[in-house]
């Protein structure tokens, strides 16, 4: 009887090995998450613990098949504009073993060819598990159906974590007001006095940010404009700021307290890969049902969830925070160094490396 072949992969190090009878065979290169390791539905993290392949999809399709909800719908072709986060040649769907990542199949977490080759040995997924292409076809004739799997949690600490917990330290504008005001004096006046209560503690966060949301009645479109105008807006000292992070190895991670829509259409262009900020729905029927629903809102005193799971996925080697008084009152005992906005941002910033 034939020793059943098993994948493990090392999110320390960006490989899955290819292990037969406790031999490593073969070794390809992958990328894990970009947000880290994590378990949660919707959490764009890489689940870790034991596994089984479920189900192999895609034999005989060509090479850069492009997949949709497991269905081939296409073929990616090498220069073709690139998506952020395509399915590509082949799935190895995983079912979770363990109480931790019993979700996995739910998560639909895959082992995958990507149209991102150029991050590969980084981690850059959205919390599956990436190969090159033709690794992906070579490793998918090497795998059966119920070959275990694991996925080694990360030990090593590294790098920093920079969390911009206020609009404040990114733009002179204030998101949630300059949507009030594209509906006009009366919108902005009830909207102001809606904030005012809320960060004076006369009015939970939550239903503050949801009553705004009805004052205004944004869309889509009005947060894009908006997050252009705030970015145009940026602080004194802002880009050399980012700039500064970027090259002194902190991630930044933008924690916002205003809608999703408009935060991480404002972090993409401030070039801020990642986003914490409220779920806004969009319904058909013009409600915003569900948004907000048990987020942790900036300024309820529940932000620590937040970092606190941050760093569980992502194990930094330092934590700083940039923000106002109020961000450092609820949450700056949780990190090593606190920056203050509107001070000198990057004499701050040094000062915590």
């Amino acid at each position: 009887m034939s020793v059943p072949r098993r994948l493990v992969v090392s999110i320390d190090d960006q490989i899955l090995t290819v292990l037969e009878g406790g031999i490593c065979i073969r070794e390809f290169p992958v990328s894990t998450a970009a947000k880290g390791m994590g378990y949660a539905k919707d959490s764009l993290r890489t689940p870790t613990g034991a596994f089984r392949i479920c189900e192999k999809i895609g034999a005989g399709q060509p090479a850069g098949t492009i997949f949709k909800a497991r269905v081939p719908v296409g073929v990616w072709r090498p220069g073709d504009a690139p998506e952020d986060d395509l399915v590509l040649t082949r799935i190895l769907r995983l079912d979770g073993l363990d109480a931790d990542n019993a979700n996995t199949l739910e998560r639909c977490i895959y082992i995958h060819g990507t149209n991102r080759e150029d991050r590969i040995g980084e981690p850059s997924s959205h919390g599956c598990v990436r190969l090159r292409n033709d690794d992906m076809l070579e490793l998918f004739d090497m795998i059966s159906v119920d070959n275990p799997v694991e996925i080694l949690p990360a030990t090593r600490r590294r790098g920093g974590l920079l969390f911009i917990a206020s609009e404040s330290v990114l733009t002179t504008l204030d998101g949630t007001h300059e949507l009030a005001r594209c509906r006009g004096d009366e919108a902005y006046r009830r909207v102001l006095e809606t904030t005012t209560a809320a960060r004076e503690g006369r009015l939970a966060p939550g239903t503050a940010f949801l009553h705004c949301m009805e004052i205004i009645r944004p869309d889509r479109a009005m947060c894009g404009e908006v997050a252009a105008r705030c970015a145009a807006a940026m602080a004194p000292g802002a880009r050399e700021f980012l700039d500064a992070a970027g090259s002194g190895g902190w991630l930044p991670v933008f924690l916002s307290g205003g809608p999703a829509p408009l935060a991480e259409i404002l972090a993409k262009d401030l070039g801020i890969e990642h986003t914490e900020a409220i779920p806004l729905y969009f319904h058909d029927d013009g409600s915003y049902a569900g948004s907000a629903a048990g987020y942790p809102v900036t300024g309820s005193f529940s932000m620590a969830g937040v970092i606190r799971d941050w760093e569980r996925a992502m194990l930094p080697g330092r934590l700083a925070m940039a923000g106002d008084a109020l961000r450092q009152r609820e949450a700056g005992h949780l990190v090593d160094a606190f920056i203050s906005s509107g001070a000198c941002l990057i004499d701050q910033l040094r000062g915590a490396l």
